[in-house]
């Protein structure tokens, strides 16, 4: 089975102290893991409006990227950065948090919409839909209004304990999706963590 080639990964999130332990922050909690399991150092780039690392994931030296526009424009540096380094959309994968999945969830898909996610919106609307994505689930509050909060609030430990353990899962099947591809890291990482009864795949 070919493997997917990914060049990129791009961790959705905030910046600054105040963000860093909030739920919209898991796609930085993700990358900043793989930093420190693969011994990447992230530094700042302003021409890349954010801070950016390099790794050598399944044979391949990756790039690990954190915009610093704020979420809402985050298609700003992972557009300066494709552009750069001249890198094909098809091996980009970004990671950010989705309410639509109980924590602990992790999904990987290609392709896809946006979902009402503004970061994956301003992506999207900067390099197209023809990258991958990893969704990390922080669940949902149960009432639209309580969104903004929701994402913006630290997660309870029990819900920050299971986002950290789909993390690490989601770790655990870059490897599988670079050597083997993405049907088989696909099938990996969702027998490990099943759907909860009450929730359902949404619809993209």
């Amino acid at each position: 089975m070919a493997g997917t080639p990914l060049s990129l990964i791009v961790g959705l999130g905030n910046p600054g102290a105040e963000h860093q332990k909030t739920c919209h922050n898991a796609g930085f909690w993700f990358v900043d893991a793989l930093a420190d399991r693969t011994g990447a150092v992230f530094r700042s780039d302003s021409k890349f409006h954010g801070a950016a690392a390099n790794c050598a994931l399944g044979g391949r030296s990756v790039w690990l990227l954190k915009p610093m526009t704020y979420m809402n424009r985050s298609g700003l540096a992972v557009s300066a950065f494709v552009n750069y380094f001249k890198i094909d959309v098809a091996e980009v994968l970004v990671v950010y948090d989705e309410l639509d999945l109980p924590p602990g969830t992790a999904r990987l898909k290609f392709g896809g919409g946006h979902a009402g996610h503004n970061g994956m919106r301003d992506v999207i609307a900067h390099i197209g839909d023809g990258f991958w994505r990893l969704r990390l689930g922080i669940g949902h509050p149960g009432d639209k209004n309580q969104v903004i909060d929701h994402v913006l609030d630290r997660p309870n430990p029990e819900e920050e304990r299971a986002i950290r353990t789909a993390i690490g899962e989601g770790l655990d099947i870059l490897p599988v999706l670079i050597e083997h591809g993405g049907e088989r890291a696909m099938n990996q990482l969702h027998r490990r963590t099943p759907l909860a009864e009450t929730q359902t795949e949404p619809k993209t």
